[in-house]
């Protein structure tokens, strides 16, 4: 089912455009990945899930969907890495090309249609470079080979930057062999240890931006729907892939731009600089990832993401009561899934129908995900309003089960809570914020990271609730209500459950203080680039 109303926020006209692929039926998008020397971090992450997000939305529409995500597996930076460790850079590229695969999995990432990497497409990469050489776009000189930019007849066409200005962002030195400052190295002449692959120009590795020009066409061909990668690709990446494509064919388009936002640590960019940014590992190795993927499409997209821990405890929280309501209805069901569940589905096509508020709460949850999602893929909301409206039916509704009624109400309850069940795990399933594991699953991994960061284990916590029921029976109310106040500013809620005291993972009073940092994390080391 293809949606005509789908826009989508165009870079290069600034401004939202109804989603229109080049083949009917069919979508085609690139997004640039990372360059692999370190482990992976915050923006590589929001940037990686952003464009899952759009994968998954695009397929639960009914595209057909080709996403091809790359990998610069060979660069300076790669190279200034393995010489550091002493290592092979191809090796070391590799490894932390699979480090990021196991990130994308934790995150929920699907997996893209297709991964290429640099070392693999080094034949398209030349047939590329020879393609804008011909059409007189690019010179070599001395084994390298530089591309003309002002035979770019619309250069700063995506970024509005004039040719004097593209300094910025380049991985290069001003180099007086070229005809232009601001030409750029389509291929670079070997140095010696250097690793290199042999071309009409002599032995070297290719520039930057040529790569995604090479892979994408190898997959996409030329013309495609979409490109996406991080708001600082924009220029000189971005701006200069559509002049080295376009001078390789000119039929070369890309319908839609699309830029993800930066991440932030309290309202200052992220950088290497001053220190203030984490790996996805670190973030992962104490939250769970689903709080993390919460954590990053909590806001828009194109949007600045303020990193803080208050807000990582805010998401991890949110989920644990997303899952406990979805186990807690699981758990009221069970009794009635063999006969009443079937039963309330219908016999011969007569289904019980359901109540008036279940339906209204479906309604809403599908008017309001479509409706968002569509403009702009703005997920900011979708987990608030009528999300929250439905988890708070299956919460008001479950007491109901156990309670004596006619058998046609039970059934329409039955039938009412399944359903709204079923609306709210599609939500999460198009979100990525729906793993294959169970919901006790879920909530047992939520409490484990809880109790990590906590410094606690469970017998821990099991100890200390054995103490508070002794201070209360023996009416020493100032101990127990200390101990619960001391689990709580920890991260531990302690609840009264009858006759039972239960804990769960709760956001610690004390964060609200200490919000820009991660406690107790050491300091990141240099992250991976996005290419």
């Amino acid at each position: 089912m293809e949606n005509e109303g789908v826009k989508l926020y165009n870079s290069v006209t600034q401004q939202k455009e109804v989603f229109k692929p080049q083949i009917p039926g069919k979508a085609s998008m690139y997004a640039c990945g990372v360059t692999a020397y370190d482990f992976s971090h915050l923006g590589h992450a929001r940037a990686a899930t952003a464009f899952d997000v759009l994968f998954r939305y695009l397929q639960h529409l009914g595209y057909e969907v080709t996403y091809v995500r790359n990998f610069t597996d060979i660069d300076d930076k790669i190279i200034r890495r393995a010489n550091e460790l002493g290592e092979d850079p191809l090796s070391l590229s590799s490894r932390f090309c699979e480090e990021y695969l196991v990130d994308m999995t934790d995150l929920q990432c699907l997996i893209p249609t297709h991964q290429p990497r640099v070392t693999d497409h080094m034949e398209q990469i030349k047939d590329i470079i020879t393609q804008i050489i011909e059409k007189d776009c690019a010179y070599a000189v001395e084994g390298d080979v530089f591309f003309a930019v002002d035979k770019s007849r619309n250069y700063g066409q995506l970024s509005g930057q004039r040719l004097e200005n593209n300094r910025a962002g380049e991985r290069v030195a001003v180099d007086s062999r070229k005809r232009n400052p601001a030409d750029f190295a389509l291929w670079k002449a070997a140095k010696p240890g250097e690793p290199s692959w042999e071309s009409p120009w002599g032995p070297g590795r290719p520039g930057w931006h040529i790569e995604c020009s090479a892979m994408s066409a190898q997959y996409l061909t030329f013309k495609f729907d979409i490109h996406g990668g991080g708001i600082d690709l924009i220029f000189p990446h971005h701006e200069n892939e559509i002049a080295q494509s376009c001078a390789a064919c000119e039929e070369s388009s890309v319908s839609y731009w699309l830029h993800n936002g930066h991440v932030t640590n309290n309202n200052e960019k992220m950088s290497k600089s001053l220190g203030n940014f984490f790996t996805i590992r670190q973030i992962t190795e104490r939250y769970h990832p689903l709080a993390l993927r919460h954590f990053l499409i909590s806001a828009h997209y194109r949007s600045p993401l303020n990193y803080s821990v208050l807000q990582l405890e805010s998401s991890s929280d949110a989920v644990f009561y997303i899952y406990q309501t979805l186990q807690d209805c699981e758990d009221a069901l069970l009794p009635f899934q063999e006969g009443n569940q079937k039963e309330a589905a219908g016999q011969n096509g007569n289904m019980v129908p359901i109540i008036a508020d279940a339906k209204k709460c479906i309604s809403r949850l599908r008017e309001e995900f479509e409706t968002k999602m569509s403009d702009d893929l703005n997920t900011s909301p979708l987990l608030t309003g009528a999300f929250q409206e439905a988890l708070k039916f299956i919460n008001g509704s479950l007491g109901m089960l156990k309670k004596k009624q006619q058998k046609k109400q039970q059934l329409s309850l039955i039938r009412s809570l399944t359903e709204v069940k079923k609306e709210v795990t599609e939500v999460l399933r198009i979100l990525g914020l729906f793993p294959p594991c169970t919901c006790a699953e879920v909530l047992q991994q939520l409490k484990d990271k809880a109790l990590k960061r906590a410094g606690l284990t469970e017998d821990d916590v099991m100890h200390l609730i054995e103490d508070r029921a002794v201070a209360r029976k023996s009416q020493d109310f100032k101990k127990s209500d200390q101990i619960r106040t001391d689990l709580s500013a920890k991260g531990i809620a302690l609840m009264d459950v009858g006759k039972e005291t239960v804990w769960r993972p709760c956001v610690p009073v004390e964060k609200e203080e200490k919000a820009s940092t991660v406690a107790e994390e050491p300091t990141p080391p240099p992250q991976a680039a996005s290419s």
